[in-house]
């Protein structure tokens, strides 16, 4: 590999590092959120500044947009929607430190899920990675008065759970109409749907904000430009200059971002059972995504163009 390509690579793991953190900050972001306004209110909010700035930015594609990706965008937006759904509510009852590894769940559970839609089996490390995340899960779930033959998971790590599905179950869905639509058009479309629904259930469910000020507008401006518009950008520029193992290992780092973010913001504690919790799921997350290449750190081929939350 030569000098310009080494810098290039080194930028774009950077810039990776960047979108981890920056997601990572999103977990405190909707918590600082919560307690001035509501969580549809916060999605409608995200979704329609995203939507309006990923509308500027892309207009040229934005107008090549067919029946067939229109309809393929709203199946990934409804989805989308629920797994923000489920999240933002959850941040009601729970931390967002718990939150950020509980959420990165999602990535072990994409294999299972493939293995349903394709018929394709999860390779040994993936159900490895699956018994380990369990483990990780009971660790970091499991209150200081719960014993082993209690419930010990709350109602906003249950709700994030269902969310991590969700995410998954996006994962999935993007994996299969990316290969037959723009990654961009689609992108906007599930924003865009997702900014609707958001909206409805924002009426229905009387949470519009009487009053708005700047303790609920920052974090949600945080939220829509940096979380989920330049963060898609920079990730979609950077993972075509550096590899598969570079990128997921970054990205694993997301939540490891959010429970530090947390700790430093919002003055969450970790308990001795939370921090085993997390290493387990933080090493999950790292064997599912890297898979055997996790013990042989071998590289790998760079990384084509992917779509991510």
């Amino acid at each position: 590999m030569g000098k310009i390509e080494k810098n290039k690579v080194i930028l774009a793991d950077l810039a990776l590092l960047i979108v981890a953190a920056v997601w990572g900050g999103g977990f405190v972001a909707v918590k600082d959120a919560l307690d001035s306004t509501s969580p549809y209110f916060i999605m409608t909010m995200r979704f329609a500044i995203a939507t309006l700035f990923m509308g500027i930015f892309f207009w040229k594609k934005i107008k090549k947009i067919d029946k067939e990706s229109l309809k393929a965008g709203i199946i990934i937006g409804i989805i989308l929607f629920l797994a923000f759904a489920f999240q933002t509510i959850g941040l009601q009852y729970t931390t967002a430190s718990k939150q950020s590894f509980v959420t990165a769940v999602y990535v072990v559970m994409v294999p299972f899920l493939y293995w349903i839609v394709t018929k394709k089996r999860p390779k040994v490390y993936n159900i490895l990675a699956a018994f380990l995340c369990l483990g990780g899960i009971w660790f970091l779930t499991l209150s200081g008065e719960a014993t082993v033959g209690e419930s010990f998971i709350n109602k906003g790590d249950s709700l994030t759970l269902i969310c991590a599905l969700l995410f998954a179950a996006h994962i999935v869905a993007v994996g299969h109409y990316a290969q037959k639509h723009d990654p961009i058009i689609l992108t906007v479309i599930q924003l865009g749907v997702s900014g609707i629904l958001s909206f409805i259930c924002m009426i229905l469910l009387k949470q519009t904000p009487t009053q708005l000020g700047k303790e609920a507008m920052i974090p949600i401006l945080y939220l829509a430009v940096l979380s989920t518009f330049l963060a898609f950008l920079i990730q979609n520029v950077a993972q075509k200059y550096t590899y598969s193992t570079h990128a997921a290992l970054i990205m694993c780092l997301e939540a490891l971002f959010g429970a530090i973010f947390a700790v430093i913001i919002l003055n969450e504690a970790l308990t001795v059972k939370m921090i085993i919790g997390c290493v387990l799921i933080f090493v999950s997350i790292l064997i599912s995504e890297l898979g055997t290449k996790f013990l042989t750190l071998n590289k790998n081929k760079k990384m084509a163009n992917t779509i991510d939350r």
